[in-house]
C-alpha cells in the first residue's frame, strides 16, 4: 500500500481569550509576549495539521506544535518531506520516519521546525498505518500499559492570586487532585502564588512552572522555598539551553525539576538525563512525533526518569498522539491537560476525547482513535 498524497493545513483560530489569560493590551501584529515570559506568543490558536493519503484512499492525520508561524512547519511538509514521502510504504511508519529525519540530518536539522514538521508527519503515518491494519496507535507501539492516563490542570489563567486560588477552588470540586501554575514573576510572588492555590485546595498536588525566568541562585531559592511547601515539582526553571546550570540546581534540592518541552530528539535528552539535570521528561509529541517519543521515553526509564509529557495549544489530534504515548511509556506521571485547547479542539476539529477534570480515557479505534472532517479543515483554513 503506497502513500499517494501529503497535505499541510495552517490554522489560526480566534477565540475570546489567548492562551494562558487574556491580555495586558491589544496585539496589533497578532503576536506579543507577554512579561516577564520572553517567549512570542499568538492572540489565536494556531497549528499545523497534515493529511497523508493512501492508494486506497485512506488517511492519517498529524499536527505540529506551532503556536507561532505555523507557515514555517507547513513550508518544509509541502517543499521538503512531502515530495520524499510519496511511493513509499503507507504501513511503515518508523521506517518512513527514519528516511525522512536524514534528509536534513547532515545539516544540523535534527530540531526546531524541521523537527516539528517531520513530527506532524510522523503522527499522521502512524495514524494512516492504524487505519489500514484497523490497530490502535498504543496497539501498534507494543500495547498499552494503561488505559486511564492521569493529568493535571496547567495554567489557572487568572491575573491575581485570589482569582487563581477561585479557580483552583472550582477545579477542586470538579475531582481535580493536580495543578501546574505558569509563574517566573520573582521568587516571593511566585511562592505567594502558591500559597493561595494551596490553601484553596490543601489536597492537591501544585507544581510551579517558571517559564526559564531565573539565575540559578534564584532558581535554587525557589526550589527550597517549594520544598518546604511539598510542592510536586518545579519546570523550566532556567534559560532552555543551560544544562550546566539545571544540573547543578538538580544537585541541590529534593525537588525533581521538569526539563523537555524545548527538546525534540533522543540524543538531547539522553544528555540531560546522564548529567542528571532533570528529575521528570516532559517531551512534546508535537515537537518530537511519536516515534522519538517512545525512544525518549525508554530512554528516560534506563535512567529510572518518569515521563509527563508537555502538551500546551495544540488541538485534539496531538492531544490524542500524546496519550498513545502516555499509555504505551513504562513510567509514566501524568499527561498535561490545557483546558482551553483541548475545548477548542473538539469544538473546531470534533475531535472529541472522553476526559474528566482528574485522567483522560485512551482513545479507542483504529489510529489515533479520532475523526477529523476534512471539510472543516479547509473551512478553517481559509479563516485563517
Amino acid at each position: 500500500m503506497q502513500i499517494v498524497g501529503v497535505e499541510a493545513f495552517v490554522l489560526k483560530i480566534p477565540v475570546a481569550e489567548p492562551y494562558l489569560g487574556k491580555l495586558p493590551e491589544p496585539s496589533d501584529t497578532g503576536y506579543f509576549v507577554r512579561p516577564p515570559w520572553q517567549s512570542l506568543y499568538s492572540d489565536r490558536y494556531e497549528s499545523m495539521l497534515v493529511r497523508v493519503i493512501a492508494e486506497d484512499g485512506s488517511e492519517g492525520w498529524g499536527e505540529a506544535l506551532a503556536p507561532v508561524g505555523p507557515e514555517i512547519t507547513a513550508a518544509i511538509v509541502e517543499r521538503l518531506l512531502a515530495p520524499m514521502l510519496t511511493g513509499r510504504d503507507a504501513t511503515s511508519p518508523r521506517s518512513n520516519w527514519h528516511f525522512l529525519r536524514s534528509l536534513m540530518r547532515e545539516r544540523g536539522h535534527l530540531v526546531g521546525h524541521q523537527a516539528d514538521a517531520l513530527a506532524a508527519v510522523d503522527i499522521a503515518l502512524w495514524d494512516l498505518c492504524g487505519r489500514i491494519t484497523g490497530r490502535s496507535i498504543a496497539d501498534l507501539l507494543g500495547g498499552a500499559l494503561r488505559e486511564t492516563i492521569p493529568t493535571y490542570v496547567s495554567g489557572l489563567p487568572r491575573p491575581t492570586h485570589e482569582a487563581r486560588a477561585a479557580l483552583a477552588a472550582e477545579w477542586t470540586e470538579r475531582g481535580t487532585r493536580r495543578f501546574k501554575l505558569h509563574l517566573g514573576w520573582g521568587v516571593n510572588e511566585d511562592l505567594a502564588a502558591f500559597d493561595a492555590v494551596r490553601a484553596a485546595a490543601p489536597e492537591a498536588a501544585i507544581a510551579v512552572d517558571a517559564h526559564w525566568a531565573y539565575t540559578v541562585s534564584d532558581a535554587l531559592a525557589l526550589a527550597r522555598g517549594l520544598e518546604q511547601r511539598n510542592a510536586w515539582f518545579l519546570e523550566a526553571p532556567l534559560a532552555p539551553e543551560h544544562l550546566a546550570g539545571h544540573t547543578d540546581l538538580a544537585s541541590r534540592t529534593q525537588l525533581p525539576v521538569a526539563v523537555g518541552e524545548t527538546l525534540r530528539n533522543r540524543y538531547e535528552f539522553e544528555a540531560w538525563l546522564a548529567g542528571r539535570a532533570l528529575g521528570i521528561a516532559q517531551p512534546d509529541v508535537g515537537r518530537t512525533g511519536i516515534t522519538e517519543a517512545m525512544a525518549i521515553a525508554e530512554l528516560c526509564a534506563t535512567h529510572h526518569v518518569p515521563v509527563a509529557p508537555h502538551h500546551s495549544t495544540g488541538l485534539g489530534i496531538s492531544l490524542a498522539a500524546g496519550l498513545h504515548v502516555s499509555a504505551a511509556a513504562v513510567d509514566l506521571l501524568a499527561f498535561e491537560y490545557q483546558p482551553t485547547s483541548v475545548e477548542l479542539g473538539e469544538l473546531r476539529l470534533g475531535t472529541h476525547l472522553h476526559h474528566d477534570a482528574a485522567n483522560f480515557t485512551l482513545p479507542t479505534g483504529p489510529g489515533l482513535g479520532v475523526d477529523v472532517d476534512l471539510n472543516i479543515v479547509r473551512t478553517l483554513q481559509e479563516r485563517s
